[in-house]
């Protein structure tokens, strides 16, 4: 088998699968899909991912059959569920269950309003595609340190690295870039340097990419 990740240095999504696969200790090959220069328009990869966004993961079977999945949660469930060891959801079902819903909190609450092209048309209705954002990522991240309150411990949902974490990380590192004050978020700050002394996380992170722009 065969592990393809198609996606771009800077994009939260794509950082939390290269999480995923990195605590799961599987190796795959890295390839850029430039967003900033519209290469996920292009017919070859719309092919392999009909919304054109990143990150896809392709995966070449032992018999030569070619998938791929799309969108970062589904992906990281598809490790979960094809390599069980090391977990990345609790055993617990309520557990799991809160674990998804702080991976929500950022997958559908927070970076849809940050992505570029929710960004891109903001610009173009004149907006300022910086500052707009702020206050949901600002908001969110209150959500998430609220929710979080009663299953964080060293990780967002005990002792683990889970698909929370692997959500949780990306968000912070894209808070600051758009200039976010995360310092009131104690908790998630002590989190995320829970996360960063592990290897999975910080040779995920964006500026150790290939494609990294510095």
């Amino acid at each position: 088998m065969k592990l393809v990740l198609h996606n771009y240095w800077r994009s939260s999504a794509s950082q939390r699968v290269r999480i995923g696969l990195n605590l799961k200790g599987l190796a795959y090959d890295y390839v850029v899909v430039n967003i900033v220069k519209a290469d996920q328009f292009v017919d070859a990869y719309r092919a392999k991912n009909p919304m054109s966004q990143v990150p896809t993961l392709e995966i070449t079977e032992d018999d030569g059959t070619v998938r791929a999945v799309n969108q970062s949660l589904p992906i990281l469930e598809y490790l979960e569920e094809r390599f069980p060891e090391p977990s990345i959801l609790p055993k617990d079902l309520y557990l799991r269950a809160r674990c998804r819903a702080l991976a929500e909190i950022v997958n559908s609450g927070i970076q849809p309003l940050q992505n570029l092209t929710t960004t891109n048309q903001i610009k173009a209705i004149g907006g300022d595609a910086v500052v707009w954002p702020k206050r949901f990522i600002a908001d969110g991240l209150m959500a998430f340190e609220n929710a979080a309150a009663d299953t964080a411990s060293s990780f967002c949902v005990g002792e683990s690295p889970t698909i929370a974490d692997c959500c949780l990380i990306p968000q912070l590192t894209s808070a600051r870039r758009f200039g976010v004050d995360v310092t009131p978020f104690k908790r998630l700050l002590a989190i995320e340097e829970h996360c960063l002394a592990l290897p999975a996380f910080a040779n995920a992170a964006p500026d150790r990419q290939p494609d990294a722009v510095k």
